[in-house]
C-alpha cells in the first residue's frame, strides 16, 4: 500500500479529519492532502510523529512485507550494539507470530534465539561493567567473580564449572539423529577435544571421514588435535608441518594450521600462516578473522602498537569491502585501536 493510502487509512480508523491530523502535526492540512493523493511524500523527519499520532511504528506506515520486517530484525541486531525494550517486544511479537508460517518459520525461530542472544549479550556487557568495578574496589573479595566469568567466558578452575558435558551431550544426540549430516559431528568433536577426550573424539571423526562431503584436510588437522589432546605434541606438530607441505596455497587449511599454533602459544608461526591465510584470500569481501587474530596474539605479545596497526587494516576492511560506516563492528574495531594505543603509549 502506498504511504499516502496507508495515512488517509489510519486517519478514518483514528476517526480524524484532514484538518484535525494537520493540527496535531503542525503543518497546514493541503499538506495532509497531498499525501493523501500522492502529489507529494511526507517529510522524512515527520514520520516519528505520524507514527506516533496514530500509535504504530514507522514500518507499519509502509506495511512492509513479512521477509521485509525479518530483514529489517537481522539487519538491527546486526548493526545495533543495544535495542529498546520497546523495539525488543515489537521483534519478539512479531517473530512468534511467524513461528508457524510455513516459509518463514525457520528464518523466524532463528532471529528469535538471535534477538535473546543480543539482549543477553548486551545484559553481560553492562554485567561484565558493574561487576569489574566492583572486583576492582574489593580484589580480596569473592563477590562478583562469578559474574565476570559468565559475562566474558573468563576460565574457571573447579572441572565442574567448565567441563563441556552438556554440550557433548546436546551434540551428539543431534549428531545420532542426523548421521549424514557433517557439522553436529564437527561440533561435538570440538566439544569433545575441549575436554580431552580424545578416543571418543577420534570414534566420531571416523564417522565424519565416511561422510561425502568430508574434506580431506580438515580430517587430518582433526587428528592431529586429537594427538595434542593425548598430549603427544611431536606427532601432531609433525602432521601439521606434512599438511602445510601439502597444501600450501589453501586459504582454509592455512588459517586451520594457524589456529592450532595459535592454541599452542607458538605465535611466529600462527601470525605467519594467519597472514598467509589473509592474503592468499581470493573472495571478496574478506572475513576479519586472521587480523583479529593476529591483533590478539600482538597484544599478548606486548606488541600494542602492531595491535593497533592491525586494527587500522581491520577499520579498513569493514569500511571498503564491506561498505560498513556505523555498524558495531567497526566502532569496536575503533575503540580496541584507541585502547591499544592508550596501552602502546604508556610503555
Amino acid at each position: 500500500m502506498e504511504l499516502g493510502k496507508k495515512i488517509r487509512q489510519l486517519r478514518y480508523k483514528a476517526g480524524l479529519t484532514q484538518e484535525q491530523l494537520a493540527e496535531r502535526l503542525g503543518i497546514g492540512p493541503q499538506s495532509v492532502s497531498k499525501w493523501e493523493n500522492a502529489v507529494s511524500m511526507p517529510d522524512i523527519t515527520a514520520l516519528p510523529l505520524i507514527a506516533e499520532t496514530f500509535g504504530v511504528s514507522i514500518d507499519d506506515l509502509f506495511d512492509l512485507s513479512s521477509e521485509q520486517h525479518l530483514n529489517r530484525i537481522e539487519n538491527s541486531l546486526d548493526i545495533n550494539e543495544e535495542i529498546s525494550q520497546d523495539l525488543f517486544r515489537e521483534y519478539e511479537d512479531f517473530l512468534k507470530a511467524q513461528l508457524d508460517d510455513a516459509s518463514n518459520g525457520h528464518r523466524a525461530e532463528s532471529l528469535l534465539a538471535y534477538l535473546y542472544w543480543h539482549r543477553m549479550n548486551s545484559n553481560a556487557i553492562k554485567a561484565s561493567r558493574y561487576a569489574k568495578d566492583v572486583i576492582q574496589k574489593a580484589p580480596g573479595e569473592k563477590d562478583c567473580q562469578w559474574i565476570l566469568n559468565k559475562a566474558e567466558g573468563h576460565a574457571a578452575w573447579d572441572w565442574n564449572m567448565c567441563n563441556h558435558t552438556k554440550a557433548i551431550a546436546f551434540w551428539s544426540d543431534v549428531a545420532e539423529k542426523n548421521p549424514d549430516i557433517r557439522l553436529p559431528y564437527l561440533y561435538l568433536i570440538d566439544n569433545l577435544l575441549a575436554d580431552h577426550r580424545a578416543d571418543e573424539a577420534e570414534t566420531y571423526l571416523q564417522k565424519v571421514s565416511s561422510l561425502h562431503d568430508a574434506r580431506p584436510f580438515m580430517i587430518q588437522v582433526y587428528k592431529a588435535h586429537i594427538a595434542l589432546a593425548r598430549f603427544d605434541e611431536t606427532t601432531a606438530d609433525r602432521m601439521i608441518e606434512n599438511l602445510v607441505s601439502e597444501y600450501p596455497d589453501d586459504v582454509n587449511f592455512l588459517f586451520e594450521a594457524a589456529q592450532y599454533y595459535a592454541k599452542k602459544s607458538d605465535y611466529a608461526k600462527a601470525v605467519g600462516l594467519y597472514e598467509q591465510s589473509f592474503e592468499k584470500e581470493k573472495h571478496r569481501p574478506r572475513f576479519t578473522d586472521a587480523l583479529m587474530s593476529i591483533a590478539d596474539i600482538y597484544e599478548i605479545m606486548g606488541e600494542y602498537a602492531k595491535a593497533a596497526d592491525t586494527y587500522d587494516r581491520i577499520i579498513d576492511l569493514l569500511e571498503n569491502e564491506w561498505g560498513f560506516k556505523e555498524d558495531t563492528g567497526l566502532q569496536n574495531a575503533r575503540k580496541e585501536k584507541v585502547r591499544l594505543l592508550a596501552k602502546a603509549q604508556k610503555m
